[in-house]
């Protein structure tokens, strides 16, 4: 079909009603407009469908992630023969069967990762964030405060949503608004009393695995760090010993000879010798139930029981007829049968795991893991879509959570909380990738009066409400940093030549700042600064400062705003003996706010005052009763010895109180 055709079926049929919307010139933009869309996850498929179908004409979808089986309820371009395929891929593949005007570029890579660095924002028009993850949030809103290219973001969470648009110098950016830190536990909390099941998970998940199978060996680190808060020297000392003996264990999972019994040796060490340690200290458990060490065979052979929970992980009175450890006469062992009577046991990931159940899962994905290992794998981390990290997790937290008679979780639950998956509905997901497209066109069409923060609500009266957009926060370390690029090769470029580059010589509008003394920053790292200027002599390359990464520099004095320096490759067609370091025709010059001048305090002044000038005028005081037949008045308190001294040498005594007795009958009381 020829382009004039195409162009006709534009102009009169799909995009008829955009066009009655956004009106003629903006509708006629989207054809060349540049879309960066980084997500395709629930809010990336739906966001994909409607740029898709709004007519914006050129889309880089990028996303790492490959498709779950848990995705396909509300990432509806995925079907079940899409997974472990790549998100982007896929989603691009489905998405551009709806509009065949539009050119879609799947990228299935990190956006952190170098080569997408402040060069390659550069060429988008727009950028779109649907992402989960802060760290990655974080990394596009500064690389898209450097670019100078607006952004939209977004969030979901169960029935509640927000829409933020960002502009540089026009409004707040994503960091301007302290996030708050993840929820972290006490040391000794997670290693030797829990009381939740996240206890429990987490223990399972950050130091059990890590410490069979990871590159952690003895923990020390963490360790040493709960000492320095203050957390009990008793408790630390026995974690030390613990953690020393997971030596032996690692040796034999990587053992050739792995079978079911290195897992027995696993068990054993973890839920039956860690916690008789933990028993050897009687103060610990004073006020808490003390656990109960578990028993391999015992549970093998359904005759194990301990205390059954209570929802909230309390332990209730025991059992008629059962005791902590083994049955008691006739009774029965309830936690070898299945617990789960919400009639979801077909759904293996919902069904409620047994005693039995979950020492089985400890041994089939203890030995799965270590014969990976065997295989070649250096060391193994927890992924929430690793059938096998996942299994461990689920069967190491929910024993652990047996012997301290905490409640147990499902596979699907212990992957929500271990996973960190925040609960997410379809419905959500569609409204805010709507609100997502409204707040980029006012973008485009520069109306920014029209931006606003949108947030929906659990609130059926009012489901959405809009807030005002805020100017940057004049504290923000992100978007207050003045931002720009130079053209390098790290190899041959010094840290030092990079920097009196940028300052430059300060004689002219575009001259930049002049030299000055500052300090250089990569990340948090300390790279020189005026007491110290080791590293200017070094290259860029040797310092680990390279493509996509940024240097800040920060004046000394505190009178000019940080700069803030993107480094990007130089041009495909650069001569090889053409320059190194490219900087820009215009040096930044940051705002100058001078240090308020300090006061001159007047000099002390050499005239002498004269005796009478140290007097200071008092008020007249009324008399006081008589004491011992005798009338005192107390004359006026002038302060100092020296005053007192004075009076003394003109004949006068002066009272400290008016209780002091005049013995002298030479004294002579003045009025």
């Amino acid at each position: 079909m020829s382009t004039s055709k195409i162009d006709g079926l534009r102009k009169g049929g799909r995009y008829t009603h955009a066009k009655a919307i956004l009106g003629p010139e903006l509708c006629g933009r989207l054809s060349d407009t540049k879309v960066l869309l980084v997500g395709a996850g629930g809010i990336g498929c739906e966001l994909l469908k409607n740029i898709v179908l709004t007519g914006f004409g050129h889309i880089t979808l990028l996303d790492l992630d490959t498709i779950d089986l848990s995705n396909l309820n509300r990432q509806f371009l995925f079907k079940k023969k899409d997974v472990k395929q790549s998100k982007a891929m896929v989603a691009a593949q489905t998405a551009g069967a709806f509009n065949p005007n539009v050119h879609i570029q799947p990228i299935h890579a990190n956006i952190k990762e170098p080569q997408f660095d402040v060069d390659w924002f550069q060429q988008f028009d727009i950028v779109l964030n649907a992402l989960d993850n802060l760290e990655a949030r974080r990394h596009v809103n500064k690389m898209c405060m450097a670019a100078g290219i607006p952004l939209v973001e977004s969030g979901t969470a169960g029935y509640l949503g927000q829409v933020q648009p960002v502009l540089k110098d026009q409004t707040e950016c994503f960091d301007c608004i302290p996030k708050p830190t993840p929820k972290s536990f006490p040391v000794c909390t997670i290693r030797s009393t829990p009381s939740q099941p996240i206890h429990c998970i987490v223990w399972a998940k950050s130091y059990l695995l890590p410490q069979l199978f990871g590159e952690d060996e003895d923990g020390g680190a963490e360790l040493d760090e709960a000492e320095k808060q203050g957390e009990n020297a008793q408790e630390i000392a026995t974690l030390r010993k613990e953690a020393l003996a997971y030596k032996a264990v690692r040796s034999a999972l990587r053992s050739s000879e792995t079978t079911d019994d290195a897992a027995k040796t696993v068990f054993q060490k973890v839920y039956n010798s860690d916690i008789l340690n933990l028993l050897s200290m009687a103060d610990m458990w004073r006020s808490r139930d003390a656990p109960t060490p578990l028993d391999f065979d015992a549970i093998v052979d359904g005759t194990f029981v301990v205390k059954e929970p209570t929802k909230q992980g309390a332990p209730p009175t025991n059992t008629k007829g059962q005791s902590n450890g083994h049955v008691n006469g006739n009774a029965t062992a309830s936690t070898s049968a299945p617990q789960n009577g919400n009639g979801a046991a077909g759904l293996k990931d919902q069904r409620a795991l047994s005693l039995q159940d979950n020492l089985a899962l400890f041994v089939s994905s203890t030995n799965r893991l270590a014969s990976r290992l065997r295989a070649g794998e250096n060391s193994i981390s927890f992924d929430k879509d690793d059938d096998d990290t996942l299994d461990f997790v689920t069967a190491a937290s929910n024993l652990r959570s047996a012997a301290y008679y905490i409640e147990r979780k499902t596979r699907w639950e212990i992957k929500e909380m271990a996973g960190n998956i925040i609960p997410a509905i379809a419905t959500t997901n569609a409204i805010i990738s709507g609100l997502i497209v409204l707040q980029a066109l006012h973008l485009l069409r520069k109306s920014y009066s029209s931006l606003k923060n949108v947030h929906v609500q659990f609130k059926p009266s009012v489901p959405l409400s809009t807030v005002n957009l805020c100017p940057p926060n004049p504290k923000c370390g992100i978007c207050r940093d003045t931002y720009t690029k130079v053209l390098c090769d790290p190899a041959r470029v010094t840290l030092g030549e990079l920097v009196d580059g940028i300052l430059g010589d300060g004689e002219g509008e575009n001259r930049g700042t002049g030299k000055r003394e500052v300090s250089v920053y990569e990340d948090k790292r300390v790279l020189s600064d005026p007491d110290w200027d080791d590293n200017l002599e070094r290259t860029l390359e040797s310092l680990s400062v390279t493509r996509g990464k940024f240097l800040t520099i920060v004046d000394e004095e505190g009178e000019w705003g940080t700069l803030a320096v993107a480094l990007c490759v130089l041009p495909p067609n650069h001569p090889s003996d053409g320059p190194a370091l490219i900087l820009p025709s215009s040096l930044p010059k940051p705002p100058y706010k001078p240090r308020p001048s300090t006061p001159i305090p007047p000099a002390p002044s050499r005239k002498r005052s004269a005796p009478d000038d140290e007097l200071d005028e008092v008020e007249p005081v009324a008399k006081r009763a008589k004491t011992n037949g005798v009338p005192i008045v107390k004359l006026p308190e002038l302060g100092s010895p020296s005053k007192k001294r004075r009076l003394e040498e003109d004949g006068l005594v002066m009272l400290d109180s008016a209780a002091d007795k005049i013995d002298d009958d030479d004294i002579i009381e003045i009025d």
